[in-house]
């Protein structure tokens, strides 16, 4: 394998490598489901959606993992102030993240665990690190001991005596311990068994035992947001290495940026978000996705229309280009020249240069550059004449395959059911027009539809609609 990603861990670009059985696993800490989540949420899960995509589009077998938390504080204080049972409102909004990154067109993870579904493994986990001395239960809570993890703080680059104890509780040994189970509390209206008493996990340890139940231990990539370096993915350093006698837990951390509104990053809890089903509403998948594949993953990323508009702008560009190598094809093969060498050229450097930069830390800008560099050389081509069929066919080939490594082959798609309903009124008017063999009419309603900023192919399976140029 040639890919590599930088680590946090080490601080280097590091080479992807698969598990015995020649699987890349891919853990990305997914969202805690107590609202609706917003376009910062969706970072996560396109960078990790579209590296899966990359990587088996290049041949290798991918097994990619987004959990979903459906307990939480936050979940028991958000029901209660709905008046409902948590495990209801986590379950509406677990459907609810799912519709919103269905509208995203990336497909699903391989799996989607939830800590309601892990319950044993991580009762579990915490019985193993309990009798390794590295946790201790304290009045129905269990607490990881800290002090007794070697290394503990290598993650973030912090270190023990600069580290701010958390809000775990009052009975630790130690102000750095952090809480492996929570006892039950009043107020709180779902808990589970365990041998230290009813209650529920601790946030840390839920990821460390969904982990390893779904890719073991020494996965290729562990990932999520930056903010998720400290504590949380610290601590499952810490809790799945210690339980395994410091076997890795993960190969390769990678942490993606947030976004950002008005120089602070966006955040349910300061108010300053947008719904990431408004934004694709709004603006369509993808916009969205190309939004986020123009800026690298460990950029800092402005959340505004004017970069929105970029993006739009950035797909009407590709779609036009996929057009006018539609519109050659149809032209009749007498305008047909002969091919053309520097198009062939700007291909297989385009292919050369998007792998180059997609192998290089998830390059996904230098990959964009490359197709449109790749776009413009098509255009001045098509300027220029009509090369020859089997030029056109493999060109337009591989530029939509490039875009389907990116999440962004509907560029080359029709329209379709989402063309705006007055221009289905046209196109069922002038299907009808045709049916009545009022061929003048149809083509009055052919020419509407342009104006309205559309156009008709006609095929063997019907018409179908795509955004003009």
């Amino acid at each position: 394998m040639t890919v590599r990603l930088h680590s946090t861990l080490t601080g280097c670009a590091e080479p992807l490598h698969p598990d015995a059985n020649g699987v890349i696993g891919i853990y990305a800490c997914g969202p805690t489901v107590y609202s609706r989540i917003h376009i910062g949420n969706a970072r996560p899960f396109v960078v990790f959606s579209v590296l899966k995509r990359y990587l088996e589009r290049r041949g290798e077998r991918c097994r990619l993992v987004i959990n979903i938390t459906d307990v939480n504080d936050k979940i028991y204080d958000a029901a209660r102030a709905e008046g409902v049972p948590s495990t209801q409102l986590a379950e509406r909004y677990a459907r609810h993240y799912v519709e919103d990154t269905d509208m995203l067109g990336l497909g699903r993870p391989d799996a989607e665990p939830k800590v309601t579904d892990t319950m044993d493994e991580i009762v579990a986990l915490i019985g193993s690190l309990i009798e390794r001395g590295l946790a201790y239960p304290a009045d129905g809570d269990v607490y990881f001991r800290v002090a007794a993890f070697p290394g503990y703080g290598r993650l973030s680059g912090r270190n023990l005596v600069d580290m701010v104890p958390g809000d775990d509780g009052d009975l630790k040994d130690d102000p750095l311990d952090f809480a492996l189970w929570k006892g039950h509390k009043e107020g709180e209206d779902a808990w589970w068994d365990s041998p230290w008493g009813p209650g529920r996990p601790g946030w840390h340890i839920e990821c460390s035992a969904m982990a390893e139940r779904e890719l073991g231990m020494g996965f290729a990539v562990h990932g999520g947001g930056i903010d998720l370096a400290f504590p949380h993915h610290e601590n499952e350093i810490a809790q799945s290495e210690g339980a395994h006698d410091g076997v890795p837990f993960a190969h390769v951390w990678m942490h993606n940026e947030m976004l950002e509104l008005s120089d602070s990053k966006m955040s349910k809890s300061i108010g300053n978000i947008a719904l990431l089903a408004d934004v694709v509403d709004r603006w369509g998948a993808d916009t969205v996705i190309a939004y986020f594949m123009q800026s690298h993953y460990r950029s800092r990323l402005p959340f505004s229309d004017d970069r929105l508009r970029d993006a739009e702008a950035a797909c009407d560009r590709i779609r036009n280009a996929v057009r006018a190598l539609d519109r050659a094809l149809g032209a009749p093969e007498a305008d047909e020249a002969a091919n053309d060498a520097d198009l062939m050229k700007a291909l297989v450097d385009a292919r050369q240069r998007f792998h180059e930069a997609m192998d290089d830390d998830f390059g996904t800008p230098g990959a964009i550059a490359a197709v449109f560099d790749l776009v413009r050389v098509i255009n001045q081509t098509l300027d220029r004449g009509r090369p020859a069929s089997g030029q056109l066919r493999e060109v337009r080939l591989e530029l939509i395959g490039l875009l389907d490594m990116l999440g962004l082959a509907g560029l080359g798609d029709p329209v379709g059911a989402n063309a705006p309903q007055e221009v289905l009124d046209l196109l069922a008017a002038r299907e009808a027009a045709r049916a009545g063999r009022d061929f003048a009419a149809a083509d009055a309603l052919r020419d509407q539809i342009l104006a309205h900023g559309f156009e008709l192919r006609d095929g063997p399976d019907g018409p179908e609609v795509y955004a003009s140029i």
